[in-house]
């Protein structure tokens, strides 16, 4: 198995365990491709839900550009309800399982089948 492969199992097994979701592994390969190489450094490939700049970030670069959604409230409670599905007290939220449950949440999957 590749790198990317060992990746998505492992975010599988945090949708699974951590998030109570059975994924949809297509998809989830599609979101992990997406991520780019940010998925192999260890800074990068993780989201820090205390980190309101970090989450600024996500809000602008994810929901606003890659999903093309409007600037609302709407996208804060968004994120807030992964960071709570994905668990508060879980340090280390992996970028691409948080990105695959806000493309879930904003019904955005469409968006990866271009």
């Amino acid at each position: 198995m590749s790198k990317r492969d060992d990746l998505i199992a492992k975010y599988a097994k945090d949708l699974k365990e951590k998030c109570g979701v059975e994924p949809d592994m297509a998809f989830l390969k599609k979101v992990t491709i997406g991520c780019g190489p940010s998925i192999y450094n260890r800074d990068s490939s993780t989201v820090s839900a205390s980190d309101p700049k970090e989450l600024a970030t996500v809000k602008k670069n994810f929901l606003i550009k890659k999903l093309g959604l409007k600037d609302t409230p709407k996208l804060d409670e968004g994120i807030e309800a992964v960071m709570e599905q994905y668990g508060k007290s879980t340090r280390a939220k992996y970028r691409a399982v948080v990105y695959y449950l806000l493309a879930v949440h904003f019904r955005k999957k469409s968006v990866y089948n271009k």
